[in-house]
């Protein structure tokens, strides 16, 4: 019997572990992807401002850094990753190809801006902050929600 109990005791506090660690790992990759978000936000004021500044290199710069936060988009949306504080719809894991074409949307248009700053073509930088900021929006409207669920 004593056996029994401690086998059902340690049999509990493994499971007990292996869910505290699963809800730790949850959090983990959605503070991971919340800080990506807030880079990309900060990268995007960054370059509004260096548009009226006509400071090419931040431009081309901050549009190479969400660039590169574009193609780990996908990776930082695991599926399940839904518990916790986000507010990510799950409209991102019943249509992962779309998701994912959005985040390519949005490198790309990173890279188109990043070009045109290199050039220093102030009429094309305007026309691809534009689409920059559409790529972020029609992620947003389609995965992301306003508030944090209650």
């Amino acid at each position: 019997m004593v056996r029994g109990k401690f086998l059902m005791t340690v049999t509990l506090g493994f499971a007990t572990l292996l869910l505290s660690s699963q809800a730790f790992a949850q959090a983990d990759v959605i503070e991971k992807r919340q800080q990506a978000m807030k880079a990309n936000s900060a990268d995007a004021k960054a370059i509004k401002a260096a548009v009226e500044s006509k400071d090419f290199a931040i431009i081309e710069t901050k549009a190479k850094d969400i660039m590169g936060t574009a193609e780990k988009i996908p990776s930082l949306f695991p599926k399940g990753s839904t518990q916790g504080k986000t507010k990510a719809l799950p409209a991102i894991w019943e249509k992962p190809d779309e998701f994912a074409k959005d985040a390519k949307n949005l490198g790309r248009a990173a890279s188109e801006l990043a070009a045109a700053a290199k050039a220093k073509d102030d009429a094309a930088i305007g026309e691809k902050v534009k689409a920059l900021s559409g790529a972020c929006g029609g992620c947003h409207k389609a995965f992301r929600a306003e508030k944090y669920p209650e």
